[in-house]
């Protein structure tokens, strides 16, 4: 896809200064960038890149994914957020795809993550199930220069937690293909240090995951009814950003207001990307700005998700 070529929109609607705002259904890439001054100007906080489960392969597509065309869809996201005022971007999960030797998955690794990084010296990677497939967590790590599968970091007047949910339920982390994608858990050790860091923080705080902490089936963290406690008590989280099932989702449990994105991988050619743009407001107003596939989404700091 060339730099001037139209980039097709569903029919969005977002609220701004109080009143409803349709999105055109084609516009072209100035209209894109006058669309995004215009929206700069009226937002304040802190904004944010966001993407996930790219699942890039140097394969021939099956069924639904097509892992080639991976590269190209990154692309056009890395021309939208250099438009964009971002403090960050992260990406949720499933970077690459499961390969069949260690050599495989770590080439396409360093061939995505070339594109990836390039968006912005100021990145965050959560590990993703296929992440670790093969590899282990420490040779992915290495390979993108992030020193841990699970931290937080403060910017601004905000706090961000990267959460890692690839151990088994025994406590072992993922790593060549010792495991079911079923049996994702945050380990005990990584639980404590989660209440610790919420202990530790006056700040409103975003948390950031790979598998779903807000369902209980095959998507979800088996221990996920623990992990969300432990998120409800401190009475400081605003919101969890998370994948995996690879479609739009939203929940709202205990104040909490649960956004799954929808994957890149899916489907064929540009008008089935995905990704999208988050703006935090001081007051903990959040807005999902979704190009694509991803749906537009904004909620207040308490109560149900405002269309």
């Amino acid at each position: 896809m060339r730099q001037n070529d139209p980039i097709r929109f569903g029919r969005r609607a977002f609220l701004k200064r109080g009143s409803l705002v349709l999105a055109a259904t084609s516009l072209d890439a100035a209209a894109l960038g006058n669309l995004s001054a215009r929206e700069d100007s009226a937002t304040t906080g802190l904004s944010v890149g966001l993407l996930t489960d790219l699942h890039y392969a140097d394969k021939p597509r099956v069924g639904t994914r097509y892992y080639r065309e991976t590269p190209e869809k990154l692309a056009e996201a890395a021309r939208q957020f250099s438009r964009e005022d971002l403090s960050f971007v992260v990406e949720l999960g499933d970077l690459i795809d499961s390969a069949d030797s260690i050599t495989t998955e770590l080439k396409a690794l360093e061939r995505i993550n070339r594109e990836f990084s390039a968006i912005s010296p100021n990145r965050h990677y959560v590990l993703g199930n296929h992440c670790v497939s093969t590899l282990t967590k420490e040779e992915f790590l290495d390979c993108v220069g992030q020193k841990r599968s699970y931290y937080s970091f403060d910017h601004s007047d905000f706090h961000f937690i990267v959460l890692d949910a690839c151990f088994r339920s025994d406590g072992k982390p993922y790593g060549r293909q010792n495991f079911e994608w079923t049996d994702a858990n945050i380990s005990k050790a990584e639980t404590d240090w989660l209440q610790d860091d919420l202990k530790s923080t006056t700040k409103k705080v975003v948390v950031f995951a790979h598998q779903r902490l807000d369902v209980s089936n095959s998507h979800g963290v088996r221990n996920g009814p623990e992990i969300r406690r432990v998120l409800e008590e401190s009475g400081k989280v605003l919101t969890v950003l998370q994948g995996h099932s690879h479609k739009n989702d939203y929940k709202e449990i205990a104040g909490i207001h649960y956004c799954t994105l929808v994957a890149m991988i899916e489907g064929s050619g540009p008008e089935n990307n995905g990704y999208s743009v988050m703006n935090i407001q001081p007051d903990g107003t959040i807005r999902i700005q979704g190009f694509r596939k991803q749906v537009d989404r904004q909620w207040p700091r308490e109560g149900k998700e405002e269309k």
